[in-house]
């Protein structure tokens, strides 16, 4: 130290900030050495009970459409809803005139007037004959044929008058329920053929989620089986039970199952074609659990270095899900024994530079 008192102005400065920086350095060292000294470099492997969870990818789609098709022949027009649109159970659609449909409209429309006049007449000859009975100018045979035909009258008016109503409707295409409109078969002023279909409806509220599972997965769903439905982005995601089961695999092995929500309330996303990240809770069963770290990938298996009286050996394992900083092990390891933990991938190819051979 005293050296530096004879040095000139800018070198014992300089010096001095090299001397700093050398305790520094020194201090650094220590520290980081006892530091690690306090790190354990191996684990005890415990049991823990682990929740199997499924998962796989799955989209919400209708649990069913409906066809609103023409139930009659005619021309299309007065079209009034585009895909995308919110409807009204009840709400028209679209309608259906023409000439064939015109000319069926006049045609139940005559059969009204002359079902309508003959009740008129029926009930006027009615009316006499009650009369005539009354001053014994008439037998109650001819009341009874006149009241049998005044009934038949009556009877011919009513259906004349539900078959022009039927004309109305077939003129007029309503939506059967309330929902929003998927597709738009037909334009106006196209000809429609009786039950061509004009319309695809999406009922509202019937949406469920569609995916599928494969593999050993494929045992372990069964109906009433609860998860969640997390949609690709940052939103919250919605509880859903399993609802349906396919009867059978399709064709790439996979089995399909649907999930509808388990909230009355669903969010504003929940639409069709939202695709997301589900995950079905399965069966707890008991699992050890290993730092993730510990685990070392060679040759296509995964490996873990023991801790034994004897020193560290390498042991193959089956690893399960991962939860935080920890990953189950599915076989190789029993509670009780000891992990290496610190460095275990350098630790398992110390030496590896003894079976390098450059090349010549």
């Amino acid at each position: 130290m005293e050296r530096l008192t004879f040095l000139p102005g800018g070198r014992r400065l300089q010096a001095a900030a090299v001397l700093l920086a050398f305790s520094c350095l020194i201090g650094a060292t220590d520290t980081a050495s006892a530091a690690g000294a306090m790190v354990k470099p191996y684990v005890t492997v415990r049991a823990k009970a682990v929740l199997h969870a499924l998962q796989a990818y799955g989209q919400v789609e209708p649990i069913a459409v409906v066809q609103v098709r023409a139930a009659g022949e005619g021309t299309l027009s007065d079209m009034r809803v585009v895909p995308g649109s919110v409807v009204k159970a009840g709400e028209v659609l679209a309608r259906i005139g023409g000439p064939r449909m015109q000319s069926l409209l006049i045609a139940r429309e005559q059969a009204l007037r002359s079902a309508t006049a003959r009740e008129d007449a029926a009930n006027s000859a009615l009316h006499i004959v009650r009369h005539q009975l009354a001053v014994q100018l008439a037998t109650r045979q001819a009341v009874d044929a006149a009241q049998s035909d005044s009934a038949a009258a009556r009877a011919a008016v009513r259906t004349a008058s539900a078959q022009l109503q039927e004309i109305h409707s077939l003129q007029t295409v309503q939506a059967p329920a309330a929902g929003t409109v998927l597709a738009v078969q037909a334009a106006d002023g196209e000809q429609l053929a009786s039950g061509q279909s004009i319309v695809t409806l999406q009922p509202t509220g019937k949406l469920w989620v569609r995916a599928a599972y494969y593999g050993a997965d494929v045992d372990l769903l069964h109906i009433g089986m609860t998860g969640r439905f997390q949609p690709s982005g940052y939103r919250q995601p919605v509880p859903v039970k399993v609802v349906a089961l396919s009867s059978a695999l399709a064709s790439d092995g996979g089995l399909r199952i649907g999930l509808a929500p388990t909230t009355p309330g669903v969010p504003r996303w929940w639409i069709n074609g939202q695709w997301g990240k589900l995950t079905l809770e399965g069966p707890t069963t008991q699992m050890v659990m290993v730092p993730t770290q510990s685990l070392i990938l060679d040759r296509g298996h995964w490996w873990v270095l023991l801790h034994t009286p004897a020193g560290n050996k390498p042991q193959q394992v089956v690893p399960g899900p991962t939860h935080g900083w920890e990953t189950a092990i599915a076989s190789g390891l029993e509670p009780g024994q000891l992990v290496v933990a610190t460095d275990a991938f350098l630790e398992y190819h110390r030496g590896i530079a003894s079976h390098y051979t450059p090349p010549d």
